[in-house]
């Protein structure tokens, strides 16, 4: 039964969020507004307005290679750390086994180690090896520290199957191929989904591990941060600006295209409902004379 509270309670409930909302989002409208600005620093009131140094981050050179570097790591990450993950968490998650407990602790523990050390570590370790840093070697560190995220997020799921339908198939002659594609894999997609997101949102922002392991291929978090040190100019804001609507429009964009599957699962489960439902009226019926 849902509580009832007075106009003044809600007055209050309503101006506290709005209160929050504006002071969480004050940095980006104050990036934004940045953004615009015709001089090279932030002054408010601005002189004059522009939208010079959007077309610059839009036709320049310098961001379409922060943006190609960016992207191709955050697409191998996200791709490395959810096939990675969904191993990890059904190998401690899904099945019982001596050293479970063990693979649990050394696949997280990356997750408590400060990625500034982590960066340090992998750096030292490419080198030994010989390997230059690259967007490459940057991947595979993002990687190693997003994976644990990526597998919390997928075992958690896991952890909430119902083990009983997969004994119940294995029961009624299914394979443990055809459990695990048709019992096991559909319940875990949205966790696969949203760990796949998570995977591609902490690669794009990443800034620590890619300090230490792109070498020369710089990414966008460090473009911005060497470039609000020393040389800024209103570019800087405005690929900050780009930056923060590109994963966002990716995540609602995969938002919008699972519902409307959802949507397109529903209206078929109902036409389905609806055709069977017709069938066995018919049978029935019996035989028309």
């Amino acid at each position: 039964m849902a509580l009832e509270t007075s106009p003044r309670v809600r007055i209050r409930a309503t101006g506290f969020v709005t209160l929050l909302v504006i002071f969480l989002w004050m940095p980006i409208f104050s990036l934004v507004l940045a953004s615009f600005n015709a001089s090279r620093f932030f002054r408010f009131p601005f002189d004059s307005w522009t939208t010079e140094w959007y077309e610059q981050a839009t036709t320049a050179t310098t961001p379409r290679v922060l943006l190609g570097t960016s992207v191709r790591m955050a697409i191998v990450v996200t791709i490395a750390s959810t096939v990675l993950g969904f191993i990890s968490a059904m190998a401690f998650a899904g099945h019982q086994w001596r050293g479970r407990r063990t693979f649990q602790r050394v696949i997280l523990l990356p997750l408590f180690l400060p990625q500034t050390v982590l960066g340090l570590a992998l750096l030292l370790w490419f080198n030994q090896l010989n390997i230059a840093p690259t967007w490459k070697t940057a991947a595979f560190a993002q990687t190693v520290w997003i994976t644990p995220v990526v597998t919390v997020v997928i075992a958690i799921a896991i952890y909430g199957l119902d083990q009983e339908q997969r004994s119940a198939a294995y029961d009624l002659g299914a394979s443990k191929l055809r459990t695990f594609a048709e019992i096991t894999i559909p319940p875990l997609i949205p966790a696969i989904r949203s760990g796949a997101l998570f995977a591609f949102i902490l690669s794009w922002v990443n800034l620590s591990l890619s300090t230490y392991t792109t070498g020369a291929d710089a990414s966008i978090p460090e473009w911005i941060q060497a470039k609000a040190l020393g040389g800024y100019t209103p570019l800087v804001p405005s690929i900050g600006v780009l930056s923060f609507v590109l994963p966002a429009v990716t995540v609602g964009g995969i938002l919008l295209l699972t519902q409307l599957v959802r949507a397109a699962r529903h209206v078929n489960a109902s036409i389905l409902k609806s055709d069977s439902m017709q069938q066995r009226t018919d049978a029935l019926k019996g035989p028309s004379n």
